[in-house]
């Protein structure tokens, strides 16, 4: 894409499309970029669909040294299991960690467990789209989003289902800590972490392998035996010391009514599992979820290491029913307990602005957008405001550049919901891409999103407008240390939803040797992407996407492999000129077509492609290859990468 910053915030010029295209930077001497040498590469793993992946399954860990060997116990070395290993520090950050103490492993690992919940967010969001055309609607046609959730039959457990019946699980019924899933690592729902393997039951407290288990790394073990428990106060006799808890069984409890106890317990299942895996010194994953002020999760749940259970015993309970306790103690030399942050990452960020450290300006967008967008700067002295740019809120169009007539639009009143009938719909091959919840979220990415236009019929709230709509999670702009400028959100933004559109002036490739301050340049290579011209990898799950009669007489004439537009954001842009570069991107770039068909002026937008906290540092894959970027002399110039993921390639190019 655009913005390549160095060590001290200098930028230098590099253009590139959707689909990862190279062109040279800037030189003394400037020649037409369609005169520059193209390079190119495949598009980023976020963009594949669901059926190109191939199966997950756990990594495996490397042998450990002989000094974390002797914290192992017999037994759980006999079935090859890791289980109360503490590594001496985290690879990434220095603490102590459960991870294995190899830095490979534990960015393979973590990279598994962030794909794995990609593929249960697609799954997922695919079922809730199958749920929105299943709920009856009432009969103005407007479904709200409280009549479909009354009427829905859990889309999150149809998915866990597919992963299982799939194999996608990633870690099944495995003791201890597993890896790439850190102390402090937080889920949004527990279909998430039965996604992963942290904990394998969707509502019940206790994770424990059964007696029927055949596996045989649990062939020298008494079944059952605990995996894990999840504390989220359900049960009134529970008490949490943090280093120290006082677990109460499960069964008896009213989970549907008061949650208050209404019968004794009784020692089987999962409470069985807790005495035994007592009696084995086999230690359980423990698991708090809070209670959450955001609207968009209802909780969060946080891995807080391992704990061993070191007595139980059965008593009355406070509402006199007998109950089994477990007195769990934490396992030392595991990193500190985050338990007490993590309201900080599952509320959203006070938006008022003088709570924010370093404010250099209150809005930069001088009100134009739904939601303020603040500036902060910690890093420079005196510490300075973004400058030298306009902010506009739409993309310009340069006045040489002529923009195509309305294309036709579907009939639908107020909103579309029949994709049957929709013509929209069937120009995103027979199905609307978004579905209503939090507001409109994509299902997957495509080569192409046909949204509701100028000529349709419903109205601006309708959910295949969802581009459309304006900002929905307020970003801050802020001073990064090494990357010059970056974006993060101060609210949760969970994955599938849009972020923010690539805006500035819309212009001719041919004609930028006339531009000054072209910093900041998005070719609109869709086209050349949805046909895999110039080497390019297209995405392939737009197989069945219909192109108006329009649009395919335009598409006849284009022959050339090098994009003839692009979105120059230099001197004129939004916040997306700020958006710095990741190895380990959480989003993704979607071409979006809405008041017209024509493929080379498509609308570049931004999406989540993970669920993204508060505070985090927004990113997309600026599609670099290494080694593609030549410079005047004929020589290869490199770019340091500063993005810090766990697999940074060290180098933008």
């Amino acid at each position: 894409m655009v913005v390549v910053k160095d060590s001290g915030g200098n930028i230098a010029k590099k253009n590139v499309g959707q689909s990862g295209k190279k062109i040279e930077p800037k030189s003394p001497v400037r020649r037409s970029p369609r005169l520059q040498k193209l390079q190119r590469m495949a598009t980023p793993r976020l963009q594949k669909t669901l059926e190109d992946q191939k199966p997950l399954g756990g990594c495996k860990r490397k042998r450990l040294s002989d000094g974390l060997k002797d914290q192992v116990s017999e037994k759980m070395t006999e079935a090859g299991f890791v289980e109360d290993i503490v590594c001496t520090s985290d690879p990434r950050t220095g603490h102590n960690s459960g991870c294995p103490p190899q830095v490979d492993d534990w960015n393979k690992s973590a990279a598994n467990v962030k794909r794995t919940l990609r593929i249960f967010n697609r799954f997922y969001l695919r079922f809730v789209q199958e749920e929105d055309k299943r709920c009856k609607k009432p009969k103005n046609g407007n479904a709200s989003d409280d009549s479909l959730r009354r009427c829905s039959k859990r889309p999150d457990l149809k998915a866990i289902s597919e992963m299982v019946k799939s194999n996608k699980i990633l870690y099944p019924k495995k003791i201890g800590h597993l890896p790439g899933i850190n102390v402090g690592h937080q889920f949004f729902s527990r279909v998430e972490m039965v996604a992963v393997g942290l904990h394998g039951l969707w509502l019940s407290g206790i994770d424990y392998i059964g007696e029927s288990c055949k596996m045989k790394e649990y062939r020298n073990f008494t079944l059952p035996l605990a995996v894990s428990i999840v504390l989220s106060g359900q049960y009134e006799d529970d008490v949490d010391n943090s280093e120290e808890v006082v677990y109460t069984g499960q069964g008896g409890n009213d989970l549907l009514g008061n949650k208050r106890q209404i019968k004794d317990q009784v020692m089987c299942r999962g409470n069985l599992a807790l005495k035994n895996s007592m009696d084995q010194d086999v230690s359980v994953r423990v698991i708090r979820g809070h209670k959450c002020a955001s609207g968009n999760i209802r909780k969060v749940y946080t891995y807080d290491g391992l704990y061993k259970v070191d007595h139980y015993w059965k008593e009355r309970g406070v509402a006199g029913f007998i109950v089994f306790k477990y007195r769990l103690k934490r396992i030392e030399g595991q990193p500190k307990l985050l338990t007490n942050l993590v309201s900080f990452a599952r509320q959203q960020v006070s938006r008022g602005h003088s709570e924010s450290d370093g404010l250099v300006c209150k809005d930069i967008c001088g009100g134009q957008e739904n939601l303020c967008i603040p500036a902060s700067n910690e890093n420079d002295v005196p510490p300075v405001a973004p400058s030298g740019f306009e902010y506009i809120k739409s993309i310009k169009v340069a006045h040489n550049v002529t923009m195509p007539p309305n294309a036709p639009g579907c009939n639908c009143k107020g909103k579309c919901t029949n994709a049957e009938k929709c013509y929209c719909a069937r120009l995103n091959g027979g199905d609307f891409p978004y579905v209503r919840q939090d507001g409109g979220r994509l299902v997957e990415p495509r080569d192409v999103v046909y949204e509701c236009g100028p000529r349709c019929g419903c109205g601006p709230n309708c959910v295949n407008r969802t581009s459309q709509q304006g900002m929905k999670y307020q970003l801050e702009v802020y001073r990064t240390e090494n990357k010059g400028w970056a974006v993060r959100s101060r609210d949760f933004i969970p994955s599938g939803a849009p972020v923010c559109e690539y805006v500035g002036i819309l212009r001719k490739n041919c004609e930028l040797d006339s531009v000054s301050g072209n910093d900041y340049i998005f070719d609109i290579d869709c086209w050349q992407t949805i046909n895999g011209i110039g080497g390019r990898e297209r995405r392939s799950c737009d197989a069945s996407t219909r192109l108006s009669n329009h649009a395919k007489e335009i598409y006849d004439q284009i022959s050339e492999s090098e994009p003839e537009f692009c979105i120059d954001a230099g001197a004129s842009g939004n916040v997306s000129r700020f958006i710095n570069h990741g190895c380990e991107p959480n989003l993704f770039v979607q071409c979006v077509l809405s008041s017209h068909h024509d493929v080379r002026l498509a609308r570049v937008m931004l999406f989540a492609a993970d669920d993204i906290v508060p505070m985090q540092e927004l990113t997309y894959d600026y599609g670099y290859e290494l080694d593609s970027v030549i410079g005047p002399d004929g020589k290869i110039i490199t770019m340091p990468c500063y993005c810090g993921a766990g697999d940074c390639r060290k180098r933008l190019y």
